[in-house]
């Protein structure tokens, strides 16, 4: 009999990052819970901060591109071995989910407020929509692909 436990697809050092993203945004989203004055002042003012509180508002800068990296690094290695079809499902299904978790569960979440008189849309749903354009993209050429990248990153801030 043997005890040990199965080996997995998983990459680990991709999970260990997304844990530690997990960690940094937990760590922003309670501080405006357990710190007293974290809503009578700016943490990203020097003048009205110390330097852990900038310190962690700084770090969580990141955490959402990491998340979108992720998400993207993710598509791509579940797709390696399934058809075309089974990849978009996958991408598109996800993408409405998160869509809807945005919009119903956190915006609840945030406000307690049943009616959704004021919805608000952040990270959840940015990344839904992108699996969702991801999922028609996979069915495009490289080279397109390649241009459409080019064009968001190069013309961002126009």
């Amino acid at each position: 009999m043997n005890n040990r436990p199965e080996k997995t697809q998983r990459v680990e050092s991709i999970d260990l990052l997304r844990g530690v993203v997990m960690v940094i945004m937990a760590l922003d989203h309670t501080r405006h819970f357990f710190h007293a004055g974290a809503m009578n002042y700016n943490i990203s003012d020097f003048n009205t901060t110390n330097s852990a509180l900038f310190f962690t508002r700084f770090i969580t800068h990141y955490c959402a591109p990491v998340f979108v990296f992720l998400a993207g690094t993710a598509a791509y290695l579940y797709g390696r071995n399934k058809t075309k079809k089974t990849l978009f499902n996958y991408l598109f299904s996800r993408g409405i989910w998160l869509i809807f978790l945005e919009i119903f569960l956190n915006n609840f979440l945030w406000r307690f407020d049943i009616s959704y008189k004021f919805i608000v849309i952040q990270v959840l749903w940015a990344i839904g929509f992108s699996m969702i354009c991801l999922s028609f993209m996979i069915y495009f050429r490289y080279r397109i692909m390649f241009l459409i990248g080019l064009l968001i990153v190069v013309g961002h801030h126009l």
